[in-house]
């Protein structure tokens, strides 16, 4: 008996889905992150232990008995956020793509969720279990070190591996059994280069002098350098708490576009140095658009910077997202950024299911190639390299009352800040 949604004081027990594997070769990595930046079958399963509830892994099972699928996600820790908006989508994506049956084929779907905390020690001894009792698809999490390490255990076992919105750009084209459901860093970075024509344009970066700074750096002058960008850099040390004088190189650099990368309890500071050194006056300044929590965190800096966006409630207006804000608001909770990712997941694995049955190559190539409606409208996943090509977003924030929230500038079609192929 399917049951639509699990407990909602505890999205880590239940079930739903199901299997196999996949087959890909290894690609190359562009650059960390861009600026920010889970359904009842049978007995419900504890989240850190992660049991099975009627997966087989029995190579001789028949046409009704359950799919296995282990969701990995963070219930707890640093981007448990992210990690509930993931879990809320996936429960609607699921019941959207199974019809609201919870079945596939006439088959059940045990999906269990466990919590990885965001230690990809905890995720790799998760995945081991769930893989030794004969779960062949694996979804989830929203960490990038996660991901990178649950996508070497889909290597080695040979078991379908549908990452969540980790964003690291070299688990594109990393395996043959590895995809994605979300976007990735480089399409962040593509997306702020369509506010201006990088051909000839001066691009300042200014970003934390850490691994999170120096690697949009990267991203910037990989992705706009390759479009004929002259990009430079202002690197702040962490532990800077004035910022006037990096928001005067900046001025005095007299660029077409600053692109901003900053993480922690400092950025309400920067925000309001940049602002009153007059950096957001006198040029176009881009930074990614994160979750409902942050909209308020740019006081009155809000109106003059411009954002790149992965999602925001309410941006695509398709059919498929009204279906899913639809469904989530009626569980009493509230879309966000990652929403989407998780319901992507529930329709790929559904898709492979559907095609490949009980055989994970087949399900990798029901997945290459595919195209279909998501949340954000057309999606594809890309054959050579299982890049998820998909609209990104231009947004404004603008004051609501005492509030701020996004107003859709323009929608970026996916083609245009696709990812280079890896390769």
């Amino acid at each position: 008996m399917f049951e639509r949604r699990l407990p909602q004081d505890d999205p880590t027990k239940g079930e739903v889905m199901r299997t196999k594997k996949s087959q890909r070769p290894a690609l190359v990595v562009a650059a960390l992150a861009a600026a920010s930046l889970v359904l009842a079958a049978c007995a419900p399963t504890d989240a850190a232990g992660g049991g099975s509830a009627g997966g087989s892994g029995d190579e001789t099972s028949t046409s009704s008995e359950p799919v296995d699928v282990g969701i990995i996600y963070s219930k707890t820790g640093p981007l448990a956020a992210y990690g509930e908006a993931y879990y809320e989508g996936f429960q609607a994506g699921l019941d959207h793509a199974t019809d609201g049956t919870g079945e596939v084929d006439g088959r059940p779907l045990n999906v269990t969720f466990h919590d990885d905390g965001g230690d990809p020690d905890k995720a790799v001894g998760q995945a081991k279990d769930l893989i030794g009792k004969g779960y062949q698809i694996l979804g989830g999490t929203v960490v990038s070190g996660v991901a990178l390490k649950l996508a070497e255990q889909a290597e080695q076992n040979k078991v379908l591996y549908i990452s969540g919105p980790a964003a690291v750009d070299g688990l594109t084209g990393i395996n043959d059994y590895t995809f994605r459901s979300g976007r990735q860093s480089l399409q962040d970075v593509a997306t702020a280069g369509t506010f201006v024509d990088p051909d000839g344009a001066k691009v300042v970066v200014f970003a934390q002098d850490n691994a999170f700074g120096q690697g949009n750096l990267a991203a910037v002058e990989a992705v706009l350098g390759g479009q004929g960008a002259e990009v430079s850099s202002v690197l702040v040390p962490e532990d800077a708490t004035e910022f006037t004088p990096f928001a005067h190189q900046i001025v005095d650099a007299e660029p077409d576009l600053v692109f901003v990368a900053w993480a922690g309890a400092t950025s309400g500071a920067m925000w309001q140095g940049l602002d009153q050194q007059g950096v957001l006056d006198s040029t176009t300044v881009v930074t990614g658009l994160g979750d409902v929590a942050t909209y308020g965190a740019y006081g009155v800096a809000a109106s003059k910077v411009d954002f790149l966006n992965h999602y925001f409630p309410g941006a695509a207006g398709t059919d498929v997202e009204a279906a899913m804000l639809e469904a989530v608001e009626a569980a009493g909770k509230q879309p966000d950024l990652f929403t989407p990712d998780g319901f992507v997941a529930a329709q790929m694995i559904v898709h492979a299911i559907e095609e490949g049955g009980d055989d994970v190559d087949a399900m990798v190539d029901a997945l290459e190639g595919w195209t279909f409606e998501g949340p954000k409208g057309t999606t594809t996943v890309r054959a050579s390299d299982h890049a998820l090509v998909q609209p990104m977003y231009q947004v404004k924030l603008v004051a609501d009352g005492d509030a701020w929230v996004p107003e859709l500038v323009a929608e970026v079609p996916g083609e245009d800040v696709a990812p280079a192929e890896a390769g």
